[in-house]
């Protein structure tokens, strides 16, 4: 089977070692709790934009304490999603002073968590006709390639600007302040083509929404988008519209 043979792949690539990591690369759940999927299907970008957690969930001033939540496992939840929640890093005041960054390194460093990433969404995305998986630069060609060999689609980059050295069609879309561009190969896509648009996280969904309407503009139809990560005060599942989002985990 296809996802055997990827889970294979991974486990030769990532030999096991977790629980010789440092105490400062322990694994705790931190500010996560479990998004329970619907049963329906109804961001180059810069860090405190669309990476970061929103001003009511950063860190306070030095000297106050700081309470972190525990992880809400819900009822007939997938016991995967458990263990791929409390493998994400929360880095505080990175980039920045005030800001609680959500690492996926410390998942990649999880054998078993970063297998169960993969498998997750492969099963909900095989025999599902895509043809095309789009990942968004830079944490989406981490999780895309994996995925697309696993479902027999092929990955197509979408990219900063002057990064992609062939002839190139463009989207430009908003940030907090100014504006900036994603990038995709000419001929990299055709017309009538089914695609799955993959990211780490969401937060304002600016990104996301840049590369739909990049594949809309050739006549790509896209299927979904999925992310590992939401940050759901930033509200960018509302700015998809009705653009089916799935993700894993959601920060509380």
């Amino acid at each position: 089977m296809q996802s055997a043979s990827l889970v294979d792949s991974l486990n030769s690539l990532f030999p096991p070692f977790t629980s010789s990591l440092p105490s400062s690369l322990r694994l705790q759940p931190r500010f996560l709790r479990i998004l329970n999927p619907p049963s329906s299907f109804s961001p180059a970008y810069p860090l405190h934009t669309d990476r970061s957690t929103p001003a009511s969930l950063r860190s306070p001033a030095a000297g106050d304490s700081v309470q972190i939540p525990e992880m809400a496992v819900k009822d007939g939840q997938d016991p995967r999603i458990a263990k791929i929640s409390s493998a994400i890093r929360v880095i505080p005041n990175f980039p920045k002073p005030g800001i609680m960054f959500q690492d996926i390194t410390t998942l990649l460093l999880d054998t078993k968590a970063f297998k169960d990433t993969i498998d997750l969404f492969v099963e909900r995305y095989r025999d599902k006709n895509i043809s095309v998986v789009a990942g968004v630069e830079a944490r989406g060609f981490i999780f895309g390639p994996p995925i697309a060999l696993a479902i027999g689609a092929k990955f197509v980059p979408m990219r900063k600007p002057n990064k992609l050295p062939g002839e190139v069609i463009s989207e430009e879309y908003s940030l907090e302040y100014g504006t900036d561009k994603m990038e995709m190969h000419v001929g990299a896509v055709e017309p009538g083509e089914r695609a799955l648009v993959i990211d780490d996280l969401i937060a304002t969904g600016g990104t996301l929404c840049a590369a739909i309407k990049l594949l809309e503009r050739v006549g790509v139809e896209v299927f979904e988008c999925a992310c590992v990560i939401e940050l759901p005060e930033l509200k960018g599942r509302e700015r998809l519209g009705e653009k089916p989002l799935f993700v894993l985990v959601s920060s509380a």
